[in-house]
C-alpha cells in the first residue's frame, strides 16, 4: 500500500514546522489538512497523490496531429473539415486539449457529475497550456452558462471553476454572468444527432447589449461534443459586440 502522506506532502509538512522563524501561511496549512485527511486519488488508477498521477498522465489520449482550424476536429489535410466549409460560424476557432475517452472521460465525470471540484485546478492547468500552444489571445473568459435546473440540482457550474482558474493562471477576467441562458430547455445529453443538439440551443444564450464591444472572448467548457452550444453562446456574444470568440475545452468526442 502506498502512504498517505506523499513525498512532496512529507516535505510540505516538514518545511512548515522545522523552522520557528518560518511564518506558516493559512492557506498552506489548510492544503495540508486538506490533503492528510482527504488524499488525493488519481481518477484513473486509485493511485494516492494526485487527482491524475504521472502514469496515467503518460497515456492520457491528447488531440494531436492536424486539426480542421475552425472547428477542431481531426483533419488530415489540415484545412477546413466539409462541415465547416459549407456551414458558416461566429467562431473563430474551437480547441480541447483531449479526446473524450478513458482516463479523461473519468476526470471530467468526477468533475461533473460527482463533486469533485478540486479537480478542476489540475484540468484548468492543461486548458491554460493548450491556450498557449494554440497562440490564442483573450481579453475576457466566459463560462459557458449551465442549465438553471442543473445548476440548482449539483450547486456549481463546471464550467465556471474551469474558468476561473484558467483566468488565474494566465491574468485574464473572467466573467461568469456576462453570458445568460434564456430557458432550460431540452439537455444536450438527450439529443438524438447533431441537427437536433444544433436546433436545440439555437438561440439559448444571450448577452446585454454592447457589453462585449471590441472585445476578444474566450468561452471555457468541459466537453465539446458538436460544437452546437459554443456556437450559439459564440452568436450571442458577436451579437454582444465580440470581434473575436475561441472556445477552449477540456475533451472533444471524435
Amino acid at each position: 500500500n502506498e502512504p498517505i502522506l506523499s513525498g512532496e506532502l512529507r516535505t510540505r509538512a516538514i518545511s512548515l514546522v522545522a523552522d520557528d522563524a518560518v511564518v506558516i501561511h493559512v492557506s498552506d496549512v489548510v492544503d495540508l489538512a486538506l490533503d492528510c485527511f482527504f488524499p488525493r486519488i488519481c481518477v484513473g488508477c486509485g493511485r494516492i497523490g494526485s487527482y491524475i498521477c504521472a502514469p496515467c498522465e503518460a497515456s492520457l489520449p491528447f488531440l494531436v496531429g492536424s486539426l480542421c482550424p475552425k472547428c477542431g476536429q481531426p483533419q488530415i489535410s489540415g484545412i477546413l473539415c466539409p462541415a465547416c466549409a459549407t456551414h458558416s460560424s461566429h467562431i473563430t476557432a474551437i480547441r480541447s486539449v483531449f479526446r473524450f475517452e478513458g482516463t479523461v472521460r473519468d476526470a471530467v465525470h468526477e468533475l461533473k457529475y460527482r463533486n469533485l471540484r478540486a479537480i478542476a485546478p489540475a484540468l484548468a492547468g492543461y486548458i491554460a497550456v493548450c491556450m498557449t500552444k494554440a497562440d490564442i489571445t483573450a481579453d475576457v473568459i466566459v463560462p459557458v452558462p449551465l442549465h438553471r435546473a442543473h445548476h440548482k440540482r449539483r450547486g456549481y457550474n463546471q464550467a465556471a471553476l474551469l474558468a476561473h482558474e484558467v483566468g488565474r493562471v494566465r491574468g485574464i477576467p473572467v466573467l461568469p454572468h456576462s453570458l445568460r441562458r434564456k430557458g432550460d430547455g431540452a439537455s444536450q445529453a438527450r439529443t438524438r444527432n447533431v441537427e437536433e443538439r444544433r436546433r436545440n440551443v439555437q438561440h439559448a444564450f444571450e448577452c446585454a447589449g454592447g457589453i462585449f464591444a471590441n472585445t476578444s472572448v474566450l468561452l471555457i467548457d468541459d466537453v465539446c461534443t458538436t460544437g452546437a452550444t459554443l456556437e450559439s453562446c459564440a452568436t450571442a456574444l458577436r451579437t454582444a459586440g465580440a470581434t473575436e470568440v475561441y472556445a477552449l475545452t477540456v475533451a472533444r468526442e471524435v
